[in-house]
């Protein structure tokens, strides 16, 4: 019966006629038709565009795309999929940036491999949620096999643990926040007068390099830590941490009665694909009883490398190492993880609640994720790395990132031999930085023209590269994580490249000197 006043009428079962209509579009047994056929629809609209694909990028720009977006009314419904599938090749499908594309040479995203997207068909559909038992069975037991396996790989020792999170800068956030910690609790546990919780935070220092990732700074800051607590020692000409300027910096910190809580060495900078001299780093950090953290976020892909297993020694006697599997492991977004060598740091993340993990549960053996993370929501991505070992193998996963690290070689040796550029420094990975180098008098303009020919490449769609800064520099950089990209793809791209900046350089020339200064 409806209420007084009341215009909906109820069904004899107590069921709207809306409501009942948008039941139809919940997955549940009576709906798996329905669902197969949404599916398979998108994902012919998926595989259509990816085989018409010819270019990374169409080139489309913010204000040609907002106008479209902004048109669309959320609350008229188009009700049939077909439809809203039409829009969002409007709106998304025909603009979006195509990694899979071998002339993507911009960031760290990788093409993905087709078991990963069976895992994510699959976990979507199921919709687990990884922070309790209850909410997980046999996921949480997949996650928990597979942070084994990583920490097996890294060889971290029987007493290792860890958690999925959704990036490497969450996994450095957490790496940051349990270093804190101990590092505090060291400090209270040694000295006679406890300083107060805002004076020992005032006294943390996190060491990392000049090249490292910019999340550790952000973590620094979120930890309520100040401004200058991260301190960036000097690389050398080969872009990897100078472990002697870091020796005299922890020697400073105690002289000036700061607490080192953390050594953030990187295996594989996002910049120039270097690996810091782990082994080195690690007798440092021992010898000064410092908590070593490892940002493998890129080089994780090494781990299951044939060849190349070696360039990350000393990563083993790490405290926390960051591995992002959808970088280098061909996994998509997102697939991360933070490993730890002792499990019983992990406490500093857990917090009971009596409605999801009372601490009654550990008492019980019962598994919940949520007592090691920061998230407590959190998806089954752990799914997609399982369904690709178990189809692929971790040593198809490495030939595949052996590939694109050999490739990166093949196109620093095209630029060391092209005398329209100038090349950095030899990637460990598959990172390449240079810059396109004007000769006689339009040298001046090498910045500017490496930032256009930035901006002409990815305006005309034809390829998309990197920008960073070399020394107060303007330079570019390929990333290359696509096995399919040859060296003609990339010799092609150089000589966009160099006709966009050249075009700018003679045309800024030819103003100058019709228009010279005084």
């Amino acid at each position: 019966m409806s209420l007084p006043g009341s215009t909906v009428q109820a069904s004899p079962t107590g069921v709207s006629p809306e409501s009942a209509a948008a039941r139809a579009h919940l997955f549940a047994a009576g709906s798996v038709e329905r669902y197969r056929r949404a599916l398979a629809e998108g994902i012919d609209r998926v595989a259509a565009r990816v085989a018409a694909v010819d270019r990374p990028f169409t080139g489309v720009t913010p204000d040609e795309l907002a106008p479209r977006i902004a048109g669309i009314d959320l609350d008229q419904p188009l009700s049939d999929p077909t439809a809203a599938l039409d829009e969002l090749q409007d709106v998304y499908l025909r603009d979006a940036v195509y990694f899979h594309h071998p002339r993507y040479l911009a960031h760290l995203n990788c093409p993905v491999v087709i078991p990963a997207l069976l895992g994510e068909a699959v976990l979507s559909a199921v919709n687990s949620s990884v922070d309790t038992w209850d909410q997980s069975a046999g996921a949480t037991l997949i996650e928990r096999r597979l942070v084994d396996w990583t920490a097996e790989r890294i060889g971290l020792g029987p007493a290792a643990d860890g958690v999925f999170t959704s990036g490497g800068t969450q996994s450095n956030l957490q790496a940051m926040l349990l270093a804190r910690e101990e590092a505090c609790a060291r400090v209270v546990g040694r000295e006679a007068a406890r300083p107060t919780r805002p004076e020992l935070l005032s006294r943390l220092r996190v060491i990392t390099s000049a090249a490292g990732h910019f999340s550790v700074q952000k973590a620094a800051k979120l930890l309520g830590l100040g401004a200058d607590a991260v301190i960036t020692v000097a690389t050398g000409a080969d872009r990897r941490m100078s472990t002697a300027e870091l020796a005299r910096e922890i020697d400073r910190c105690r002289r000036e009665d700061l607490v080192v809580m953390a050594v953030v060495a990187t295996a594989g900078t996002t910049d120039f694909g270097t690996i810091d001299p782990l082994a080195r780093i690690a007798d440092i950090c021992a010898a000064a009883d410092v908590w070593l953290h490892v940002d493998a976020a890129y080089g994780c892909g090494l781990l299951v490398s044939p060849t190349r297993r070696h360039l990350l020694d000393g990563i083993e006697r790490a405290d926390s190492v960051t591995v992002d599997y959808h970088k280098s492991f061909f996994q998509p977004v997102s697939s991360s993880a933070l490993l730890v060598r002792d499990r019983r740091v992990l406490r500093h993340a857990t917090w009971h609640a009596d409605y999801l993990n009372p601490a009654r549960m550990v008492e019980q053996r019962i598994p919940n994720q949520v007592d090691k993370s920061l998230q407590t929501t959190r998806r089954f991505d752990a799914l997609k790395l399982w369904l690709t070992l178990r189809i692929m193998g971790p040593d198809a996963l490495g030939a595949l990132f052996d590939e694109v690290v050999d490739r990166a070689a093949g196109a620093w040796q095209l630029l060391t031999e092209d005398p329209r550029f100038e090349v950095v420094t030899r990637s460990q990975l598959s990172t390449v930085v240079f810059r396109y180098l004007p000769s006689g008098t339009g040298r001046h303009l090498a910045d500017d023209a490496n930032l256009y020919a930035r901006e002409a490449l990815a305006a005309s769609g034809a390829a998309l590269v990197a920008g960073t800064k070399v020394d107060g520099a303007h330079h570019l950089k390929f990333t290359l994580l696509n096995p399919e990209t040859t060296l003609d793809d990339i010799a092609h791209v150089l000589d966009l490249i160099a006709g966009h900046a050249g075009w700018y350089v003679d045309t800024r020339t030819a103003a100058e000197l019709s228009c010279p200064v005084g």
